[in-house]
C-alpha cells in the first residue's frame, strides 16, 4: 500500500482548519494542523510534508516568516499562502518569499482541489529531480551502458516504451529518465501503481469525474490522464488492471481522448504512456488476463532493466553511494565498507536487486557500532548446507544453487511493514518513558547502540 501524501495546516481558524482537513483528506492526504507558528515549526521539525497551507496572520508570528523558513530549510515541500480576499500584496510577497500558489478566504473548494493537485505535482517533480540526481542509474557494466545509450534512443520518440524487470531493478527510476530526456520533460510526469487504485475508483482516477455523477462526488474532479497533459502518464504494475480497465485504457490510447465519469463530452489529451511490471506480461496474454490488443499498443518498444546479479560488478560502487547517501541524510559522515563485507554482498544473489541493497545498508548503518560496516553488520541471509532442506535438485539429481533463506517465520498480518513499524515505535516508547526519555540508557535497554535509536526515533518522527 503507497504511502499516503502529507499536507500541514497552519491557520488560527478552527473552521478554516476543519474544511481544509476535510476538504484534503477527501483527497487522500494526511493531514496535521498547527494554530500558530510555535507549532507549525516543531511539526516540520519532526515530519515530511508534501504540501502546506499557512494563514497570513498568525498569533505569534506571521505566515510570511513560515514561508521563508520552509523555503531555506524544507525546500521540497511547496507551500501555499492563505489570504484575505483582495489582499493582493500579500499574495505577491509570499511568491517573492518561495510560496508556489496563494488561496484567498472565502475559500473556494474546486480552487483549492486544483491548487492542492499542482502542489503535489510539484512536490513530485522535486523528489524526482533529487532522486535522478542523486540515484540515476549508477554502474559502468556493459548492462547499464547498453540500458543507458537505450534509453537515449527511445526518449527522443514518442512511441509508447514497455519497462520489463524483477521488482525493485529500478523500472520507475528509467521511466523518469526517458521522461527528462525526451521532448515532454517540461510537462508533467505522474506515476500510477495500478495494483494500488481500488477497482471500483479506477475509471474515476483515471478519467475524472463530474459533480453528482456517483455517490460521494461532492464536485468535478480531473483524473490522470488529464493531469498528466503535455507530460507523461507511468503506468507501473500494468498486469494489475481488471479486464474492463484495460478495454478502456485502449480506447483512450487509440482515440487520444477520455470522458470523465458522469461527463457528456470527451475531452482530448496528450499523454506519452510508459507502462511496467514485474510479471511476464507475454505469459498473462497467452493467460487471457491480459488484452493481446492493448499489450501490443504498449509494448511498441521493450526496454528490459537487468537485475543487479547480471551485473555484479557495479555493486561495490553502488553500496558506497548509497551509504553516503543515507549518512548525509542523518548528517553523519558516510562510513566505509569492510573489504570481506564488499565481496560477501558482490556474492549475494540479491533477489530483491537495487531496493534490497538499499534496505540492507540502511539496516546495517543503523546497527553498526564503529566507523566500518563489517560482514556481521549486513546480516544477510546465509544459504544452507549442500544437501539440507532449502536447496534446489539439479537437473541430474544432485544438490544444485543454495536458496537464500531467513528461517521460518510465524503467521503475521498482512500488513507486515505497518505491523512491525508499530512494535517497534511501542517498544522505543515504554523504553524512553521507563528511563525518563533518557536516550542512551533506553538505547542501552533496547539492545541497540545510541546511534541505531537516533536512527529509529528519525524514522519513526518520534520526537
Amino acid at each position: 500500500m503507497p504511502t499516503p501524501r502529507t499536507a500541514l495546516i497552519v491557520d488560527d481558524e478552527r473552521d478554516i482548519r476543519e474544511l481544509l482537513v476535510l476538504t484534503l483528506g477527501r483527497m487522500g492526504l494526511r493531514v496535521d494542523t498547527a494554530a500558530d507558528v510555535a507549532s507549525a515549526r516543531q511539526q516540520l521539525a519532526a515530519n515530511k510534508y508534501d504540501l502546506c497551507f499557512t494563514d497570513m496572520r498568525l498569533p505569534d508570528g506571521s505566515g510570511q516568516d513560515l514561508i521563508e523558513l520552509i523555503a531555506t530549510r524544507y525546500p521540497d515541500t511547496p507551500v501555499a499562502m492563505i489570504t484575505a480576499h483582495g489582499n493582493v500584496d500579500a499574495a505577491v510577497d509570499a511568491l517573492k518569499a518561495g510560496a508556489f500558489d496563494f488561496v484567498s478566504k472565502p475559500v473556494d473548494l474546486q480552487v483549492l482541489r486544483r491548487l492542492v493537485q499542482n502542489a503535489l505535482q510539484l512536490s513530485e517533480q522535486r523528489r524526482a529531480q533529487q532522486q535522478t540526481s542523486n540515484n540515476r542509474l549508477q554502474g559502468e557494466s556493459a548492462a547499464m551502458n547498453a540500458l543507458r545509450a537505450t534509453i537515449a534512443k527511445v526518449a527522443r520518440s514518442q512511441a509508447p516504451v514497455y519497462i520489463s524487470g524483477e521488482s525493485g531493478v529500478g523500472k520507475e527510476l528509467v521511466a523518469r529518465l526517458i521522461h527528462e530526456q525526451g521532448p515532454r520533460s517540461a510537462g508533467p510526469f505522474v506515476p500510477v501503481n495500478c495494483g494500488a487504485i481500488p477497482t471500483e475508483l479506477m475509471e474515476s482516477e483515471f478519467f475524472g469525474h463530474k459533480k453528482g455523477s456517483f455517490t460521494g462526488a461532492q464536485g468535478d474532479k480531473e483524473g490522470l490522464f488529464q493531469a498528466a497533459h503535455g507530460g507523461t502518464l507511468f503506468l507501473d504494475e500494468v498486469a494489475e488492471l481488471p479486464l474492463h480497465m484495460q478495454v478502456k485504457l485502449l480506447r483512450v490510447i487509440q482515440e487520444k481522448s477520455v470522458r470523465a465519469v458522469g461527463a457528456n463530452a470527451e475531452l482530448p489529451v496528450d499523454v506519452r504512456i510508459l507502462s511496467a511490471t514485474h510479471k511476464n506480461l507475454a505469459a498473462l496474454v497467452e493467460d487471457g488476463r491480459f488484452r493481446h490488443d492493448l499489450f501490443y499498443r504498449i509494448n511498441v518498444i521493450e526496454l528490459v532493466v537487468p537485475p543487479l546479479r547480471e551485473r555484479r560488478e557495479d555493486i561495490p560502487a553502488l553500496a558506497h553511494n548509497v551509504l553516503a547517501r543515507l549518512a548525509q541524510e542523518l548528517g553523519e559522515p558516510a562510513p566505509k565498507i569492510a573489504p570481506d563485507a564488499v565481496q560477501m554482498l558482490t556474492d549475494y544473489p540479491f533477489p530483491g536487486n537495487v531496493r534490497e541493497l538499499e534496505n540492507i545498508l540502511e539496516r546495517a548503518l543503523a546497527l553498526s557500532d564503529g566507523t566500518v560496516i563489517s560482514t556481521d553488520d549486513l546480516r544477510l541471509p546465509t544459504p544452507r548446507a549442500a544437501g539440507t532442506p532449502g536447496t534446489t535438485p539439479s537437473p541430474a539429481g544432485g544438490v544444485g544453487k543454495p536458496v537464500y533463506i531467513t528461517g521460518q517465520q510465524p503467521a503475521v498480518p498482512a500488513d507486515l511493514p505497518d505491523y512491525i513499524e508499530r512494535l517497534e515505535r511501542d517498544a522505543i516508547v515504554k523504553a524512553l518513558e521507563e528511563c525518563r526519555y533518557n536516550k542512551t540508557k533506553a538505547a542501552a535497554k533496547l539492545g541497540i547502540t545510541f546511534r541505531a535509536l537516533r536512527y529509529k526515533l528519525k524514522k519513526l518522527g518520534i520526537d
